[in-house]
């Protein structure tokens, strides 16, 4: 959230920038506190400048910031400047591509990338890069600054992404996506060890309701969108253990949300908890090899490792596959010396 200039907001036209209706079972709350959990980087502070300012309205009325919302309570941000138009702006940065031809466009995607500009991140992204190395990337006509995106992963995860070349791979893929035919399997480094080999975890995927910058999982279907996800163990480490994740849908944090809802978050996932010591013993030594671990790997360890999907011209099934990045790779090797050594 901007800094509200308090001259400009006294002008006859706001422009509205958010909108919420809170949920029907939402207790009473200060609007700034709610404001917090569902504005990404906005400090209290400035949300009471806002107020300050008339530029937070609930039910269309300016509010202080003690006001306490209600279940279907509208609770509206209003700016005196029009939400931001931006121009996608190309940017020479190196990509690297796994396969390429008319119609798809394969990226092995590095940690540390967003896929879209938003705030805080209007540039240095793969749409920046792409339309820099590409022209003429076909969109959606409610998605003009997302040229050949069908899906995405993100910012910290690395590996496979499929970019559409042409309005005919843009419709397909997204049927194929949509029609979960898509074959994706990612692996992950989770805490502890699961009790079985294999197993799936179902439940509904959707905004937290007490923080907006996470998910959460609903297994009562109450909130959120449908998701399961697949999982099967590949190798133990004692303390954590490296699952691979087959993905029957694909929702925001689907993986990150689900193995938090079962008890093993991903290594290092700061925004699901992961990046604590969860497993193992007390001696400092421990710990000191955990950090160790977590300033080698410093992301949440998640790597999409494989895709497949038919091919938009061809019809014929397509595989693609991406090594761990060195920085996966030293981890595992890192906990597999650990392990043997705790072992013998």
């Amino acid at each position: 959230m901007e800094p509200i200039d308090l001259e400009a907001a006294d002008h006859d036209e706001l422009y509205e920038h958010h909108r919420f209706v809170v949920d029907k079972g939402q207790a009473p709350l200060r609007v700034d506190k709610y404001l917090m959990n569902r504005l990404t980087g906005a400090s209290r502070n400035k949300i009471q400048q806002a107020c300050d300012a008339g530029c937070i309205l609930v039910n269309g009325k300016e509010t202080k910031p003690s006001y306490k919302v209600k279940p279907l309570d509208q609770v509206q941000v209003v700016l005196p400047e029009p939400v931001r138009e931006f121009e996608l702006v190309p940017e020479n940065i190196p990509l690297n591509i796994v396969f390429e031809d008319e119609d798809v466009i394969i990226l092995d995607k590095a940690a540390g990338m967003v896929v879209h500009p938003g705030v805080g991140n209007w540039t240095g992204t793969l749409m920046n890069a792409l339309v820099y190395h590409f022209e003429h990337l076909p969109h959606f006509p409610d998605q003009l600054h997302r040229p050949g995106l069908v899906h995405r992963i993100d910012k910290n995860t690395s590996g496979l992404m499929v970019i559409a070349r042409s309005e005919r791979a843009l419709v397909t893929l997204a049927k194929e996506f949509f029609e979960r035919t898509i074959d994706r399997k990612y692996l992950a480094l989770v805490w502890g060890e699961p009790k079985e080999p294999t197993g799936t975890i179902t439940g509904n995927i959707g905004r937290s309701l007490k923080d907006r910058k996470v998910m959460d999982v609903f297994p009562d279907g109450s909130h959120g969108k449908h998701a399961v996800t697949h999982y099967s163990v590949v190798e133990r480490f004692g303390y954590v253990t490296l699952v691979e994740c087959k993905l029957e849908t694909g929702r925001t944090h689907q993986i990150r949300a689900h193995m938090k809802y079962i008890g093993h978050p991903l290594f290092n996932d700061e925004s699901y908890g992961g990046d604590k010591i969860l497993k193992g013993t007390s001696f400092s030594k421990y710990k000191q090899f955990v950090m160790n671990c977590f300033d080698l790997l410093p992301r949440h360890a998640l790597h999409a490792a494989t895709l497949g999907f038919l091919h938009p011209r061809t019809g014929q099934r397509v595989f693609f596959e991406s090594p761990l990045p060195e920085d996966f790779v030293r981890l595992l090797d890192k906990w597999r010396k650990y392990s043997a050594e705790k072992e013998s």
